[in-house]
């Protein structure tokens, strides 16, 4: 027989348990020695374990800092390392498989074809070029024009698995209990609670088969909700990808953002409303360039405040979206936007600090007017609550899509802000969908 080799996958607590389970987990040729954990804080020094593993890793698999990547490489002479996180600039992949290579290891990457499950069920997919671009404005329109149509839409989404492995093998999400069932974090939060509003069922998990054949059940349509700017884990019979008007250059210089824009049927690029025009004929040259059959559709993101009066000419101080400011990159979000429209003096968070949130802002040094919402963890929720109460501010913005208010303790006045999507060329989302329905769909709702 011969000698399995030795693989470490690098992840982030999502992509890289799919691409263990459809790709290595029952594969004899190779054994995986390790799992390295990044972007999330805290989620390393955990163990895959047996009962996901399955029956070739008896004891589970370990996972270790990807600090320490190096040196497992060459401790247990490993023969190939695969990245399996997204939200890469193309320079990151490029030292990532620098320091593989150095160490003694071959660097893969897994493509489409070996990692997504196809399904009977028509899929929609709905991806970025980044986090942060506004891909959750895209999918909640999709879906409102789903159910008003009469379609049963299931929505899949990316997994988050920071918590107990075995109780998130599969997760359904319908209320608000089964937020707090499975222990979400505010990240898993910030995606599954419009749609618990909306009254759609989504699911998650780790083992994506089984998620599917869950979803498979009770859906006339699937939606794949893609997390960071990754490929999806089925097979779409329609890709939508969401591109950032504030990011032009992202669409072609992110992994694996470009290879969603080589793949996508509709490219929208969203926020052209507070974008130079400069950039939005960036973005279209450049999808124009790599997928010249790409439908492109331009868009603006629609923000509102509930309560304008205490943001005008007040002290503030914002919280927003934790990827989107933290390994997306961009630095701020709609709340940062609303505090400027409505002349806000915004109140620099940095100084008052406190436990991870100090670690963040020394981590993504191009934070400094906005606070991400960190909570993976109790430690992490009280250090967000006890970083609010510090900063010398009259109101907090919440453009968090979460009731923050109910997860952890405000002392100050808040505001929510929300955004949507309005598309400022055609094709319509709603035309998109009814040509859909009408060429995938005419069989299986009958």
């Amino acid at each position: 027989m011969a000698k399995r080799k030795k693989v470490i996958i690098m992840g982030a607590g999502g992509r890289d348990f799919h691409n263990f389970n459809v790709f290595f987990r029952n594969n004899p040729g190779y054994e995986v020695i390790a799992f390295t954990a990044s972007q999330i804080p805290g989620i390393e020094n955990r163990k895959y374990p047996p009962e996901l593993a399955g029956p070739l890793y008896p004891e589970g698999i370990p996972i270790y800092p990807e600090s320490m990547l190096a040196k497992l490489i060459r401790d247990y002479k490993v023969d190939v390392v695969v990245l399996s996180y997204s939200d890469l600039t193309h320079e990151d992949v490029g030292h990532k498989f620098s320091e593989v290579l150095a160490a003694g290891a071959d660097f893969w990457l897994l493509g489409p074809e070996s990692t997504m499950l196809k399904t009977s069920k028509p899929v929609i997919a709905v991806t970025a070029v980044r986090t942060g671009s506004g891909k959750s404005t895209v999918s909640r329109k999709i879906v409102k024009i789903l159910k008003e149509k009469g379609v049963n839409v299931a929505v899949v989404r990316h997994p988050m698995a920071y918590g107990d492995f075995l109780k998130q093998r599969i997760q359904k999400f319908r209320t608000y209990e089964d937020l707090d069932y499975y222990g979400c974090t505010i990240e898993e939060r910030e995606e599954y609670e419009h749609y618990i509003d909306m009254g759609v069922t989504v699911y998650a998990g780790i083992d994506y088969e089984e998620v599917l054949r869950e979803a498979e059940k009770e859906a006339d349509i699937i939606l794949w909700d893609g997390g960071n700017n990754d490929i999806p884990f089925f097979k779409p019979n329609l890709h939508i990808v969401v591109a950032d008007a504030l990011r032009p250059g992202q669409e072609v210089g992110t992994y694996p953002g470009e290879i969603n824009v080589r793949m996508a049927d509709i490219v929208i690029i969203n926020k052209v409303n507070v974008a130079p025009k400069e950039n939005v004929e960036k973005i279209v040259y450049n999808v124009k360039i790599v997928n010249p059959k790409a439908t492109i559709i331009k868009a603006s993101s629609e923000i509102s405040v509930d309560k304008p009066e205490l943001v005008k000419g007040r002290r503030v101080v914002i919280i927003e979206d934790g990827p989107t400011v933290t390994h997306g990159g961009l630095g701020f979000g709609a709340g940062y936007i609303a505090a400027k429209q409505l002349g806000a003096k915004i109140v620099n968070p940095k100084p008052y600090t406190v436990g991870i949130l100090r670690e963040v802002y020394a981590k993504y040094s191009h934070l400094r007017e906005v606070i991400p919402t960190i909570g993976y963890n109790k430690k992490q929720l009280k250090d967000l609550e006890e970083t609010l109460k510090k900063v010398p501010a009259e109101t907090i913005i919440l453009a968090t899509p979460i009731k923050l208010h109910k997860i952890i303790s405000l002392s100050k006045p808040f505001v929510k802000v929300s955004y949507h999507l309005k598309e400022l060329s055609n094709p319509t989302l709603e035309e998109i969908m009814s040509i859909f329905l009408q060429n995938k769909l005419s069989l299986n709702l009958t």
